[in-house]
């Protein structure tokens, strides 16, 4: 998976198409990604104790890898990742820029 933790992405497709964000956590086995306040679901919890109350929490829930999008460091528009070496090293790239991510 090119997309880590950390990057800047823009959700390129689904309800919340369009937002930008940062990916907080990555599940490179099921290939999702969390972005911080973007695909926010609520959630109903019920009271743990009596006398308590039950509240509705608003989570973020992650995205398929293939939903996003790089956002260009230079441009700030979308692009794909490309690979590159430099002084022996893998480094990732946009491909729009040429930029190292």
């Amino acid at each position: 998976m090119k997309i880590k933790k950390g990057d800047n992405v823009i959700i390129i497709s689904g309800k919340d198409r369009g937002k930008t964000g940062k990916v907080s956590r990555v599940f490179p086995k099921r290939s999702m990604l969390l972005i911080e306040n973007a695909n926010i679901r609520k959630r109903h919890q019920k009271p743990r104790k009596a006398g308590a109350k039950g509240q509705i929490l608003s989570i973020a829930t992650p995205l398929h890898a293939s939903n996003v999008m790089v956002v260009d460091s230079k441009t700030g528009k979308r692009t794909r990742v490309g690979m590159k070496m430099v002084d022996g090293k893998k480094v990732r790239i946009a491909k729009k820029s040429g930029m190292t991510i």
